[in-house]
């Protein structure tokens, strides 16, 4: 009896592998950006249109004839909750349009075509405020310029005025002795530093007075030597004994230390003012446009069309 060698089936079908194609399937796109540029156009003009009404109720509040007109911090307040609300109507509706024109019935895609509302309308609120800001600081600086052009042209022609008629009555001989005068006094009282105070003039002393002044100012003290070189200056221009000159000057360097301290401490009451008000004002833009996210998708879930299931009656 003869055999045939059947084929190992079971071990081609364990050696069979399945090709599958790579990566997931394409899908197609859901995003409807007409429908996104639509809702941002209807926000920003539901938001103008709400803020012009308000600035107009607000302008029928100013009665300066009978003096009855809200305080500037009452009104203040009341501007800036008109411009939230208005904004947060506005981006309610551009979202509501932008899920109703975008024809899907997905609460997820409505949900972001409202947050692609919100993210445009303050993007371009964003370029239109700073082109606001820098067309305002631009005709602010043009007319600072052509107003200091202005005051220097008048200024030198005052100047030249002034100085014709200042060249018609003096001589060049005058003036030349007068400078030359000036000069010589600032070199002696320059010269005389270092002598004993009561052989130098007044002029010499004061100088010698300013330097060590200034060194105390910017060193923030003065050696031993020094100090005492400044008690004697003092009590030879003032003509005080040296026990009132040193009272004098730790009087002096006290006041100046205390005017020091203060703008120190005012520096600083600056420095914490503004950053606290930055952080304030950072924290409320937050908050804006937080609350414009919300509104945005509560509208843009309120636009979203709903699925209606027909379902059909059987006939007996």
């Amino acid at each position: 009896m003869q055999t045939r060698a059947t084929p190992d089936v079971y071990n081609d079908a364990s050696r069979a592998t399945a090709v599958l194609p790579e990566g997931a399937p394409s899908l197609p796109s859901r995003v409807s950006w007409g429908a996104v540029i639509a809702g941002a156009v209807v926000a920003l003009t539901v938001g103008l249109m709400l803020n012009s009404l308000g600035a107009g109720i607000g302008a029928t509040t100013v009665d300066a004839a009978a003096r009855d007109t809200p305080s500037a911090s009452s009104f203040g307040i009341g501007a800036a909750i008109w411009v939230l609300v208005s904004n947060l109507i506005g981006l309610a509706a551009g979202g509501y349009v932008a899920a109703r024109l975008s024809g899907t019935s997905d609460n997820t895609d409505g949900t972001l075509h409202g947050l692609a509302v919100w993210g445009t309308t303050f993007l371009i609120s964003a370029v239109l405020l700073g082109n606001l800001v820098s067309g305002i600081a631009s005709t602010a600086a043009s007319g600072a310029s052509s107003l200091v052009s202005s005051v220097a042209s008048g200024a030198g022609s005052a100047v030249s005025a002034v100085g014709q008629q200042a060249a018609n009555r003096t001589s060049t001989s005058t003036l030349q002795n007068a400078a030359q005068g000036l000069v010589d006094r600032v070199q002696g009282a320059l010269s005389g530093s270092g002598g004993a105070p009561a052989t130098m003039t007044s002029d010499q002393r004061k100088a010698e007075i300013s330097t060590l002044v200034t060194r105390r100012v910017t060193d923030g003290q003065l050696s031993a030597e020094d100090r005492t070189r400044l008690n004697g200056l003092v009590a030879a221009e003032y003509n005080i004994s040296p026990q009132d000159a040193q009272a004098r000057v730790q009087q002096a360097e006290q006041q100046a230390t205390q005017t020091a301290r203060q703008a120190e401490e005012k520096a600083r009451s600056v420095a914490d003012t503004a950053a606290s008000g930055a952080a304030k004002a950072a924290f409320a833009v937050f908050a804006i446009m937080l609350l414009g996210a919300i509104a945005s998708v509560l509208g843009a879930r309120r636009g979203t069309r709903d699925l209606l299931t027909v379902r059909s009656a059987r006939v007996a």
